[in-house]
């Protein structure tokens, strides 16, 4: 029912961990990284919300998971389980974010269409001793469908409330320079350094539920950052996030449950990219690590914010949910840019091909630790190049790239959620517009690819170049236009 209706809410949460019990790819960077144990578990936190009304009922879940990305394969057997226990469930109602930390298990399978991430010779150019990415997607949505059931058994009346406040978590990570170029990650101490390219969100948004007796339940936090401190580390992590639930539970509740999302931040960061010697000292002398800085910035926030939440919260709020599939323009590419593509391709095989000849003729290197680490690297930027030639071709034809969207509606919030890794003025324009008093972005409800904006695209650099992109600005604005067409219809 996507207009809404106002009914009695009824709430449950779940919680399941999905750190893997043996070896894995670690997501997140181009060569590949096997694990070498458990820095902290990573988890999968679901929550149900129902709207029941005279022998009618609406409902809506979220889940947000400790992973990279959720790609589509991951997606789909996630709620094929999901159905398999609640029966009642629909694919369509289930929305599956990731926090986007950069030590999770690789999730992506041939199943996605893709053999740049998994683990065999056709993935990263070597074999590697580790689980199969396949395997722990089948382990890791077994897990997530648990915690939906737990979530969905233990529904009971409460009410939510809501706020925002401000921490600062995200930066922006493109850097700017005087020859009107940009890089992520650039170099601040260049002489040519001239600005940060662009907007930083600091605003937390905050959703609680509180259950009929009047004790908090759990927390939605959304703040523009993605989960990525630790992102070179070779143990697995559910990073800022896992400090950040620890912190929420001291201060409100060992039994909290905290549900992570990130607002749009394709081009943001919690990286420090100028002035870091300090911020360096200042946690030297605290005794506490960046991770837990983060956690005590976004918990100061839902301390304050939580008490004036409480004051007007809403057990019969106006519920809507609202599912779209959309066809989003390609950003096509030209002849120039597939040859240059190609070319870097060639460079990048070349140097691979050295390597596995080195590495067969020396077998005894495959003894030495993270021997893996150049040849897969060198393999993987060669694939991630020459899939410019598929999608050369695939845009031929001319069609769209499909995209799900999710929308709910709870009272005066809305979530709003996509699959991208989108930049951040895609976002802005969608909460200064939206009709809602709040609202909420999840970005990371899918397979995660960059969609930059015009300014970003003029700078260039990774995130902003045609191997980046398969959207682009145009389909990013069609995007934003799509969501608030959605939400004008959820406010009817």
């Amino acid at each position: 029912m996507d207009k809404g209706h106002r009914g009695k809410l009824y709430i449950g949460w779940g919680q399941a961990d999905i750190t893997p019990d043996e070896p894995v790819l670690v997501s997140g960077q181009f060569y590949a990284r096997i694990s070498e144990g458990i820095m902290d578990p990573v988890t999968a936190t679901a929550l149900v919300i129902e709207s029941r009304k005279s022998g009618f009922s609406d409902y809506a879940v979220m889940i947000s998971c400790d992973l990279a990305i959720i790609p589509g394969w991951l997606g789909k057997t996630a709620r094929d389980k999901i159905k398999k226990l609640v029966p009642g469930i629909e694919h369509d109602r289930v929305i599956i974010n990731a926090t986007h930390t950069h030590t999770a298990p690789e999730c992506r399978t041939l199943m996605d269409g893709s053999m740049v991430r998994g683990a065999n010779t056709s993935a990263c150019g070597v074999d590697l001793p580790v689980m199969n990415p396949a395997d722990y997607v089948d382990f890791a949505a077994a897990r997530i469908a648990e915690a939906v059931k737990q979530a969905w058994e233990k529904r009971e009346p409460g009410s939510v409330g809501f706020g925002v406040g401000h921490a600062v978590v995200g930066r922006n990570r493109r850097i700017s320079y005087r020859d009107g170029t940009s890089l992520m990650y650039g170099q601040t101490d260049d002489e040519n350094f001239s600005h940060v390219e662009g907007y930083e969100d600091h605003s937390v948004n905050l959703l609680g539920t509180w259950n009929g007796r009047g004790d908090l339940t759990g927390l939605i936090v959304n703040v523009a950052c993605p989960s990525q401190v630790s992102e070179h580390s070779y143990l697995i992590s559910g990073d800022y996030w896992h400090d950040t639930r620890q912190e929420l539970r001291r201060r409100f509740g060992k039994d909290l449950f905290v549900l992570s999302q990130c607002s749009a931040a394709g081009d943001q960061s919690p990286r420090i990219l100028a002035g870091k010697k300090a911020e360096e000292r200042m946690w030297r002398l605290s005794g506490i690590t960046e991770r837990q800085d983060i956690a005590i910035r976004i918990a100061d926030a839902v301390e304050k914010i939580l008490p004036l939440a409480k004051m007007e919260l809403d057990a019969e709020p106006v519920f809507g949910y609202l599912h779209k599939e959309v066809k989003l323009t390609r950003n096509i590419l030209s002849e120039e840019a597939l040859q240059n593509g190609l070319k870097e391709a060639e460079k990048f095989y070349a140097e691979y091909d050295k390597l596995k000849k080195e590495l067969e003729a020396n077998p005894d290197k495959k003894k030495e630790l993270r021997w893996y680490r150049d040849i897969t690297k060198n393999y993987r930027l060669y694939r991630w190049h020459e899939e410019l030639r598929e999608r050369f071709e695939s845009q031929k034809d001319n069609s769209g790239i499909p995209v799900d969207i999710h929308l709910l509606r709870l009272g005066d919030v809305v979530f709003a959620a996509n699959p991208f890794e989108y930049y951040l003025d895609f976002g802005m324009r969608i909460k200064a517009r939206s009709k809602a008093v709040q609202t909420f972005i999840v970005q990371l409800a899918g397979s995660g690819t960059y969609v930059p904006t015009e300014r970003s695209l003029k700078g260039g650099g990774y995130g902003s170049i045609p191997t980046s992109n398969p959207v682009g600005d145009e389909g990013g604005r069609q995007l934003v236009e799509v969501i608030l067409e959605g939400i004008n219809q959820l406010w009817k």
